[in-house]
This record gives C-alpha cells, structure tokens and sequence, in this order.
C-alpha cells in the first residue's frame, strides 16, 4: 500500500493520463480517507476536485432517473474531462461504457504491469549484486598490496560481506523521500504522539525536539514543522508522519553511527595532520553535511600544500548495528607550481626585477628545493604588498597593484600568475616640518637632524623610521604615551611630497612600581639589579627596552619576555611589571665528532647558570680528542656583594702534541702540558663597556721523544732542529692583564647588527721564569643588508716583545715558541692548521749515492717534508662575510650559508738557525742516528737520510682566500664546513681547500 504523500506526488506529477498512471492514482485514491484526499494541495487541484465531484454526481443523478446506472457504476467521462481540462494531474475516476468488461482490461493491464515491476526489481537487485561484488573484488586486490594500517582495527565479524555505498554530497538533507505528514484540517486535537523506529534515542528525547504537544489543534502547518524540528537536528535518515483521529505517530530512521573514519591514498598528509582538521570522528552521528564540510576542508588542506587537483570521494561502508565506515579516498595530484609571472604595466622596473622582490617564485630547475615555487594565495596577497612596499620605497607614492590573478593551467598541475600595476609618476620629499606639542622638544631642531631631508626621493619606508625614532625620543624624555602622526601634503603639479610629523601633547609619567612575579628559585635582587629604571625615576622607553633584554640575557627565563607597563595611580604614574616563566639552567652537555684538525673528538661539560637561584654559575668540561686533552672548573659570580662587580676564577689543565707534520701525519712526539688557573674580575664603564682584570698562573713543560730526537742525552738540532729543541724545558708564567670591552650586538652568538670591540694587553714577569708583554685588538661590525642577508667585518692582530733575552745568539729568538702567535685553520680559511707564517722545512734527497751520499736529487712532494711551524711575533687577520638567507623549511633545520674572504699574516721572528745540506748517519753500535761516518769501534756507518733544511714563510704580506661555508645546527653539534682557494700566498705556506668540524665549537 503506498502512503498518503506518496500518492499526493504520483497524482501531482502524472500529467499524462497514462493506463499505468491512472491505475496508479486510483489506487491511491482508494486508500486515501475523504478528509485526506480534498486536503488543500493546492486552489488549483481543490477547485478540480469540487468540479469532478459535482459533475460525477450529476451523473449519478441523471442515470437513477434513466434507471440505466448499475450499483457498480463509476463517475461519468465527464466527471473525468472535468478533473482533467482544469491543468492538473489528478484523476478520481475512470468511466466506461461498459464496467465489467472495462474492469477485466484494467485487472489484466494491473497485472502485466505488476509483472514489469516485479522484473525491474529482479533486474536492480542483479546489478546491484554485480556491484557489490566488484567492489569487494576491487577491495580485496587493494588489500594485497596496500601497507599495513595497525592503527586501524578491524570491523567486527557479522554476515554477509559490507556494503560500500558512495555518498552522495549534492543530496539534500533531510529530505523525506517516501514519507510525509497526512494531516486533518480541522478542530482535531492530537490526542497522543507516538514515536517508532528509535534505536539509540528516547522517544522522551525526540519529543523533547517537537513543537507539537498533547492538546494542541492538528494542523498542516503543525505537522510540517515536526519534520523540520526533526531534519534540523541531522539525527534522522528518515521522518514519517501519520494522523490517525488525533494519535500520532512518528516514524523515524536513526542517521547510523560513526565506527571509524579511514583515510586512502594520503601520502603527502598524514593522517595526525588530517583526522584533527575534520568534523567526524568515531561514535558520532553521521550526517551529509558534515561530510561535505570534511571533504571540502580535506581539499583546503592539500590547496595549503599547492596541490590543487587533489579531489576527494567520501564512501561509507553499512556495517550491523546502523553502523558504518567511512572512507575519504583521496587523490593527492602533483603539487601545483608557478610556471610564470607576468607582470604587466610595469616601466621603471623589469619584471626580473620586481620578481626578485616577491616571495613567490617562478618553477626552475635550479629551484628543485625551494618552498617559493608553489603556489599560495595567502603569499599571492603577501606579494602584491611587497611590490607596493617596493615602489614606494622608491618614491612612486601613487603605485598599485591593479589586478592579480592566478590561472590555473588545465592539466592542474601550475599556475600562472599576472599581476596589472598602475606605477604612477615619482616623488620627491617637499618640506618636511615637525610640529610638537610637548614643551621638551623643539620641532624645528628636531626636523634638522631627521634623517629625510628635503629634495630626495620619498621613501615610506624612511617616514616609517622617523616615526618610530621620534616616538622612542619621547619615550626617552619620559612621555610613554606620546603620539606622532604623519601628515602628508601630495602636489601632483611639481610632484613632491611634504611630510609634517605632528607630535600631541602628553603627559610626562614616572614610574610609581616595579613588580617582580612569577620567580620561584631566583632571588627577586637577581631580576631587579638588571633594571635600568628605579622606582620614581621617570618613563624612558628605551631604559625598558634595554631592561627587558637584559633580563632575557640572563637565559633563567622564557625567550618571549617583555617588561609590561601597567596604568598607575594616577595618570602620569606607571607600574612595571616583569612576569617572568622560569626554565631550567643547568646544562648536561655530550658530543661527539670528527674534526680535520683534531680527527675524534669527545666533549662532556657540566654547568648551571643560576646556582643556588642567585645567578652564579659553576660548571666543569672536558675536553679529549687524538692531540688535545683538557680539564676545567670554573665559577662566576657576575655580582660580588651585590655590586656591580663580576668575579670569576677558572683552574685547568691542557695537554698538547705536536706542532709539526711528517708524511701527512701529524706529530705526537712533542708535547706540551700546561697547568695553571685563572682569576678575572669585570667592571663595567658603561651599558655597554666593561674593563676586565685579569690573573693567571701557568705552569709549562715542554718535551720531546728522547728515542727519536736526543743523541747522548741532548736535544739533537739534526734531528729536532734547533727551534724544538730550545722549546724543551720546564717553566712558569705570572701574568696580569687588562681588556677593555665594548659590544652592542644584539645576539652575541648570531648577531644581526651592532659592533663589538676589545683592546687587552698581558704582562708576564711578576715572578715566573718568562717576561714578556702582549698586546691584542679584536673588533666587528654587523649589519642587515635586507631581505635576510647579514654582513660582517670583523679583524684582530696582535704583538708580543720579549722582556728579557734567553741567548747571546742571534738566531735564537727571546720569545719561546709556545709563547708566539700562529695562523692557519680555522682562523684563515684555505690554508691548512698553522700553514701561514714563518716555518722550518726539511726536504729530503732520492737518488743519492748510498756510500758517499753524494748526489741526488731533492723531492717535490710535499706530503714528504717535514713542515714546523715556529710562529711570529705579529700577526694580523680580517675577515668578511655575507650570510645568505635560504627558506623557512632551511632556516629551521638551522642551515645558514655564507661567502667570505679571509686576509692576515704573522711574522717577525729571529731568523732559525738551519742546518743546510745534512747527511744523517744510522750508528752501527748504539742503532741511533748521528752525524759521524764511523762508529766508536771505528766501523763505517752507513748513510740513513740526506736532507736540506730551509727557512721560509717570514713575510707580512698578506695571504688572501675566498671561498664558501655552512653552518648548521644539527641534532649531533654544531657542524661546520668550508671550501675555500688560497688567492695570494708565500712560499712555504701550507694551502687547505675543504675543512669541516663535526661536534665542536667553531
């Protein structure tokens, strides 16, 4: 039997009188009560049924008069052309001449068509089987070869295989496909409501949902409303609603629930980037619209990623229990490039020129690593504010950017982007006045030293400066809340642009409290001794600016700390406040790595910055490698007796081989230990100047391998040379010095601006066995080129004089060797570890005569000689250097690369003595090397090397090198490698063209 509504639309819609489409409406008709069938679908419709009725029963009428009319007699034809000429569907009635025989055509035609429809069915359940089998075939092949998903559990054991149905998203929701309200127009009163079909929910539940109560009138408004209440809750599948005398009774098909959301075909996305991002989720309703909405966010997800083909098909598999899997099969697509930008109206620039200041760049080859190449439309709109900001900085204070658009090419695979520019004419600053309000400043001395003047091209970049420069002017002078404004005055006819700076009038605060939250481990006194405003003192904003990074200077707290300003008491009285988030201090430090100059290295060190909560720090390291082993305690007290005054003291010890090379390898037979501590103590000059004293006491021994370079118990100079050999004793050193100390920078260990400089000088002679007095400067200079890049000059040199000479011989020098400077890696990159300066180079012979040793030819292999470095008294080094900035994806993996070059020299050493052409006998007794042609029992000794030993490298030209490195951060250390080319050198000097160092400081 087919419901009310469902009769309403066969009848609405059979504009065709056809045979089927009349049985059709007569059997609806059949089941429909009177009430229900003259319901007002429409005045139309209702004026048809009133003129059908009327003439059916004029008819009846006229054939009881007649007496042809049998009691099975139908309405007339005429009834029926009445139902029909008034332009709708509905038909009530069938006439015919004869009713019997009319009946046996219709019986007949209701069967066939019965028929037909029982074969359609057969037909439809056949090719949905079909489908459902090749969707399960088509799962059970992706099942083979897809990866296992762990995370996803299986769907609980129930007959039949699951049914997959796409979800259709243009479907309307809460639509009642075969249900809908019959209602009664009347005075009917609902005498009851019953709800069938819930599942999950309360009858008590879904009343609670209605507007329609127990007592209330039945109405067709009433009931359409029950089905909206219940649609808009996305609850309900299905609604149906039945009137019978006043009992109602709803019936209502749950929406299924959720069982598990499953993601295919996600390669690029995973799915803790997906599943957070969507609506549905496991155990909750499914309902269309959301699904639409997690389809469309799922694409916006891959549009973020520049892959704008990637398309999405929701389909949810029926499971027992009205439970279902949804399933979001995605195909990613390629990542949609910018093929080209084309920029058009533009004529002071070229478009290359303009492009080089966007973000966005166009899709190269040699751009395969780059994030710029994809397209974004957030970087879309970020560009257009870089050309203006472009142009205007430039003085076109009449550019624009007068359309921007991005085609999508068709394969979905780029885009390509045109931008429209108006540039305008150019501008030049006309008058540029300040006009002051605040009795401190005179705004005609002020508009003297801006640092726009009148006559050069406007720059809204340089008007920006000024106004942030004339707003920390007044802050400075205590007006926290000093406003200036810009006032521009644009004369298109001689094309200037005048600027007034219009400073309002504000009051001048002080600085009623500083308050201190937030510290449960540090001391209040170590947080408030880095103010730089006391209380009562008047408002300065860049005493508060400074303050504020002192404080993060410390590292006790978080990096994002400011120094809050709070309203006072009064209006000229302000708080402030430093709410600081502590964070962990001490530091367990272990690394290990390789270095060209240490080969492996192990470091371990140990130290807390804030001990004991009063920002001391106390630490010990440990340094260990093939060459270099070393030891250190230290502790530092940056404020003695809560003064001003810092006071450190460090003990260690440092072992040390070799300062030569010897067939490649470096030498382990001389070694130097050296025991000492260090006492140091800073006070500062200025906010930014310090002077620092220092002690130190060291204790040297010097050796060398007896078995090798000692002949009868004495320092062999054939063999060691006499440099070595007068290096070789045990001494001690008392020294004093004092460093004078200035940086500005704003990141001491990546600085992006400032300077940085010190001058020292040590004197060594305050007991101890060594005199000297040593003198060092040091200095940089960093600054912001724009668009990321970083420049840095940076030099130092220094001079060392002896106090007291060790020999009458003037080829030994007063200075000892572990006294002197050295050059070379890393400090002067491209040559190898001390292979600049004065040096000692011991070639040797082939092809001599083996019995006489006469003859032979010297060797040109370098790797062959022996290389000692003696060092000079002076020394000079520069360095510049440019960082290039690259990507955020490289930015945060912490690479930064740079271009360089490098100059210095050392010098100025008392000439070596050398031993010139030297024949080196092995001795038939002792086994040992000598210079004697016979053993003491007289025997011949046989010839062991020939050499020439020459002095080379004293030379203060400079030695030159360019080249390339990186710096990065990695999870194992700091890491970092050149490649540099030695451009000027001298003979002698030992070149290096790659270096690297792996879990050290550098």
């Amino acid at each position: 039997m087919i419901a009310g509504n469902s009769c309403r639309t066969v009848v609405g819609r059979m504009r065709a009188a056809t045979t089927l489409g009349l049985l059709l409406a007569t059997s609806c008709l059949a089941v429909m009560p009177d009430d229900a069938a003259a319901a007002p679908w429409n005045k139309r419709e209702l004026r048809a049924r009133q003129q059908a009725r009327a003439a059916a029963a004029a008819a009846a009428a006229q054939a009881a008069a007649t007496g042809t009319a049998s009691p099975d007699a139908t309405p007339s034809d005429a009834a029926s052309t009445a139902a029909t000429t008034t332009g709708t569907a509905s038909v009530e009635a069938v006439a015919t001449p004869d009713a019997s025989s009319d009946q046996a055509a219709s019986a007949k035609k209701a069967k066939a068509a019965k028929e037909r429809a029982a074969k359609d069915a057969r037909e439809k359940a056949a090719r949905e089987k079909v489908t459902r089998e090749k969707i399960a075939r088509d799962q059970a092949a992706a099942a083979k070869v897809a990866k296992p998903a762990p995370v996803r559990p299986a769907p609980p054991a129930r007959p039949g295989a699951p049914q997959v149905v796409p979800i259709a998203l243009d479907a309307a929701q809460g639509e009642a496909p075969h249900a809908a309200p019959v209602p009664t127009e009347g005075t009917q009163t609902v005498q009851s409501i019953t709800i069938d079909g819930a599942q999950r929910l309360e009858s008590d539940t879904i009343l609670s949902y209605i507007r329609m109560h127990v007592g209330d009138r039945y109405t067709q408004a009433s009931a359409d409303q029950v089905l909206k209440d219940l649609y808009a809750t996305e609850l309900f599948s299905d609604v149906q609603l039945r009137n019978d005398n006043g009992a109602v009774v709803i019936q209502v098909k749950e929406n299924p629930v959720v069982n598990r959301i499953i993601l295919e075909g996600n390669k690029r996305l995973k799915e803790d980037k997906i599943l957070p991002e969507i609506k549905l989720a496991a155990r909750q309703i499914f309902t269309r619209s959301k699904v639409r909405a997690d389809v469309t966010r799922i694409i916006e997800l891959y549009k973020r990623q520049g892959r704008f083909a990637a398309s999405v098909e929701p389909k949810m598999v029926m499971l027992d229990q009205n439970r279902v899997d949804i399933v979001f099969e995605i195909t990613e697509g390629p990542k949609s490039k910018v093929r080209q930008i084309n920029i058009i109206g533009n004529h002071v620039f070229s478009a290359t020129q303009l492009r080089t200041e966007m973000v966005t760049k166009q899709s190269r080859s040699f751009r395969l690593f780059s994030s710029g190449t994809s397209y974004d439309p957030d970087r879309l709109a970020f560009d257009q504010q870089k050309l203006r900001q472009f142009y205007l900085t430039n003085g076109y204070a009449d550019f624009r950017v007068v359309s921007a658009i991005a085609e999508l090419t068709p394969d979905k695979r780029d885009f390509i982007v045109t931008y429209v520019v108006e540039e305008g004419k150019r501008y030049k600053f006309g008058n540029v006045k300040v006009e002051s309000q605040l009795r401190d400043f005179d705004g005609e001395q002020l508009a003297k030293k801006l640092a726009i003047k009148k006559g050069e091209f406007y720059n809204a970049k340089a008007v920006e400066d000024t106004v942030d420069t004339l707003t920390e002017t007044a802050g400075s002078f205590g007006y926290a809340f000093a406003d200036v404004r810009p006032d521009f005055q644009r004369n298109k006819d001689d094309l200037t642009m005048s600027v007034t700076f219009r400073i309002a009038e504000a009051p001048r605060v002080y600085v009623e409290r500083i308050d201190v939250n937030g510290n449960t481990l540090t001391e209040d006194k170590v947080i408030r001794r880095e103010f730089r405003l006391s209380e009562g003192d008047a408002f300065n904003s860049y005493q508060i600016k400074r303050s504020s990074n002192r404080i993060k200077s410390l590292g006790y707290f978080q990096e994002k700390f400011e120094v809050e300003q709070k309203p006072g008491s009064a209006p000229d009285r302000i708080n402030l406040e430093a709410n600081v988030e502590e964070k962990p201090t001490g530091q367990l430090q272990l690394s290990a790595g390789f270095s060209s100059l240490e080969s492996f290295i192990f470091q371990a060190s140990i130290q807390q910055n804030n001990f004991r909560g009063r920002g001391q720090t106390i630490g010990t390291s440990l340094d260990y490698s093939r060459y270099t082993r070393a030891v250190q305690v230290s502790f530092t007290e940056p404020y003695l007796a809560d003064r001003n005054v810092s006071l450190g003291v460090d003990v260690y010890r440092r072992d040390t081989s070799s300062f030569n090379y010897y067939n490649t390898n470096r030498n382990t037979t001389y070694k130097q230990a050296t025991t000492g501590f260090q006492v140091r103590a800073g006070v500062p000059l200025t906010e930014y100047s310090s002077l620092i004293g220092r002690y130190t006491f060291n204790y040297d021994d010097v050796s060398l391998d007896k078995s090798t370079y000692y002949i009868n118990n004495t320092c062999s100079i054939y063999l060691a040379g006499r440099y070595l050999c007068d290096a070789i004793g045990k001494r001690t050193s008392s020294i004093i010095g004092l460093s004078y100390v200035f940086d500005n920078r704003d990141n001491r260990l990546r600085p992006t601006k400032g300077s940085n400089f010190m001058l020292g000088g040590d004197f060594s002679g305050l007991g101890g066995t060594t005199k000297y007095v040593r003198a060092s400067v040091s200095g940089g200079h960093y600054m912001a080129l724009g668009h990321g890049f970083i420049f840095s000059l940076r030099g130092e040199g220094g001079a060392i004089h002896a106090l007291a000479s060790r020999s009458n011989d003037p080829t030994v020098d007063s200075v000892r060797l572990t006294d002197r400077f050295f050059l070379g890696e890393p400090q002067i990159r491209g040559f190898d570890i001390r292979g600049v300066g004065p040096r000692v180079l011991r070639k040797f012979y082939t092809g001599y005569n083996p019995s006489s040793g006469n003859g032979g030819t010297l060797t040109t292999d370098r790797n062959s000689w022996v290389d000692d470095a003696i060092g000079g008294k002076y020394y000079y080094l520069g360095h510049a250097e440019v960082e290039i900035p690259l990507g955020s994806g490289a930015r945060e993996l912490g690479l930064r690369p740079s271009v360089f070059v490098d100059a210095g020299a050392v010098f100025g050493v008392a000439r070596p003595s050398t031993s010139g052409t030297t024949i080196l006998y092995l001795d038939a007794v002792t086994g040992k090397y000598t210079t004697s042609a016979s053993a003491s029992n007289g025997t011949a000794n046989s010839i062991a090397q020939k050499f020439e030993e020459t002095y080379v490298g004293d030379s203060p030209k400079p030695r030159v090198s360019i080249g390339f490195g990186v710096n990065w951060n990695s999870p194992f250390g700091p890491f970092r490698i050149d490649v540099a080319k030695a451009l000027t050198k001298v003979y002698g000097d030992d070149t290096k063209t790659f270096s690297f160092n792996v879990g050290t400081q550098f």
